[in-house]
């Protein structure tokens, strides 16, 4: 068995609603089972967006990747 092959294989997830799923059920389900490679970036954004993620606690960037995140998940589901 070759090292790739002993990687845990990423699968895309269909990010489209299903009539009966909530954005609750859909945020927790990928929570729960997809965890997403990270890549290291560099990002220049205004200082008072960055000003305003750190005010509201440690882990601002995990927060901001969130917003990310959902933006787009609603633009994917607008297609």
């Amino acid at each position: 068995m070759t090292a790739k092959n002993k990687r845990v294989q990423r699968r895309r997830i269909d990010l489209r609603a299903s009539s009966e799923e909530t954005p609750q059920i859909r945020e927790e389900m990928i929570k729960g089972y997809y965890k997403p490679l990270k890549k290291a970036v560099t990002l220049r954004l205004d200082a008072d967006i960055v000003a305003w993620f750190k005010k509201q606690g440690p882990r601002y960037q995990t927060r901001i990747n969130r917003a990310l995140r959902k933006l787009m998940i609603e633009a994917a589901s607008g297609e």
